[in-house]
């Protein structure tokens, strides 16, 4: 794939992958073989949504139909850009090497969807961007027309290359109405049933036009298309990704690795190439409560809510970090113990308390010279900001056989996580 218009020659991609959201995803035999490549066929023993199937029972599909959904939109968007815009500060080196980064983005994802980002372990983009440097997808990187090194900083933010080429092709992959969400927001909903997440995708593609110092640029009459990715994205959030009992039973895996990390049991390398099964034989061949947990989730055996609260708008509560959580849920057990005369176990209790996410928008829009926060929509930059003060809630949870909580009131939970409700 070199020159300009010719890396998106049609004729070249001969190879067809079916796909129930996209229909016909072409490649080329060259993308066809990176899709047959080991680090690749990982992915599809990774259930793209985690343990979310436990209360969405369609929402079974993998990494890997995510990723080649990704690829397939960050396709179609390179052509219209090319045929719009021209794109003549890219080269057909680096329009590839966008494709690819596109195609292999969440090589180096861990399973149970993004709960497991908190544990001390290198973030995944970083594992993807060390994959594809490595045999053998830097061959087949090579072969499919793309630099393997552009591939990997497009991908990882943190690597030192970062020229203006590779800065494009980073706003692409990654923004407000990048190939990665345009597929997840589609592909979840679909499988999950829900109608929340369908985005015109037609309709944004017809509108989009790219500069080379900003990436994606709009005109407003796809403020509206917009608004729909943002509202999409907190509608997904509230239905789906932080369902409470899929909250529960990613925070149980949660705790279960970073119990078995914190005592030296695992190491961080132990954890990188785990797919699905791997993390669950990995837990049990340790035994004990690590191992008791992960067979508790895979049994769908689900901790029990007994307490949940809001997190006041911008608050920062101590139990952000994972050593504080574990503190406060054996204060917890010990208070319960003490209560009811009976031996309730650090392991027994669970708090939960979802990460900051980010919803993007500074999308420049054209015609009216100012980001997206600043136009003519209602999604004013303090609007965007309630969407995860109102998605984040508190929860504590208990072992299901764990009746040793009834002595100990809402405001006594409360102040153990910092909420000081008195």
């Amino acid at each position: 794939m070199t020159g300009s218009r010719d890396s998106l020659d049609n004729s070249r991609f001969t190879e067809a992958i079916r796909d129930p959201v996209w229909k016909h995803v072409w490649l080329t035999p060259e993308f066809r073989d990176l899709t047959l490549s080991a680090p690749f066929l990982r992915l599809y023993r990774i259930k793209q949504l985690g343990p979310t199937e436990y209360v969405y029972p369609g929402a079974t599909h993998t990494r890997a139909s995510h990723s080649v959904g990704v690829y397939h939109v960050a396709l179609r968007l390179l052509r219209v850009l090319v045929e719009r815009c021209g794109l003549e500060w890219t080269t057909g080196t680096g329009r590839a090497s966008f494709l690819v980064a596109a195609l292999l983005h969440d090589l180096g994802h861990f399973p149970f969807t993004h709960s497991l980002k908190e544990l001390p372990l290198e973030d995944h983009e970083t594992l993807t961007a060390r994959t594809v440097l490595r045999e053998p997808l830097a061959s087949l990187c090579a072969k499919a027309g793309a630099d393997p090194g552009m591939v990997a900083s497009i991908i990882d933010r943190s690597m030192s290359r970062a020229d203006g080429e590779v800065l494009f092709f980073r706003k692409l992959l990654s923004g407000v109405l990048d190939p990665d969400k345009l597929d997840y927001l589609n592909r979840d909903a679909y499988y999950c049933g829900v109608p929340y997440g369908i985005q015109d995708t037609d309709f944004i593609l017809s509108h989009v036009t790219a500069e080379r110092d900003k990436g994606l640029v709009v005109d407003s009459r796809a403020i509206m298309s917009v608004e729909s990715v943002l509202f999409s994205k907190y509608l997904m959030y509230r239905s789906v990704y932080w369902h409470k009992h899929v909250r529960i039973a990613t925070a149980m895996m949660k705790k279960a690795l970073f119990s078995a990390l914190g005592r030296g049991r695992v190491v961080p390398e132990d954890l990188y190439t785990l797919d699905d099964e791997g993390i669950y034989a990995l837990l049990a061949s340790l035994g004990g409560t690590e191992a008791a947990i992960s067979a508790a989730v895979r049994g769908r055996a689900l901790y029990r809510i007994i307490a949940e609260f809001d997190v006041p708008d911008g608050a920062a509560l101590p139990i952000e970090s994972l050593s504080a959580r574990a503190a406060a849920e054996r204060e917890i057990a010990r208070l319960a113990s003490d209560r009811s005369g009976t031996s309730v176990g650090e392991g027994s209790v669970i708090i939960d308390i979802p990460e900051r996410i980010s919803f993007e928008c500074d999308l420049p829009i054209s015609d009216e010279g100012v980001p997206f926060s600043e136009s003519s929509t209602v999604f004013s930059g303090p609007v965007v900001g309630r969407f995860v003060s109102s998605l984040r809630k508190v929860r504590i949870a208990v072992e299901p056989s764990v009746s040793a909580m009834n002595g100990i009131g809402k405001d006594e939970l409360a102040n153990s996580v910092g909420l000081g409700y008195n």
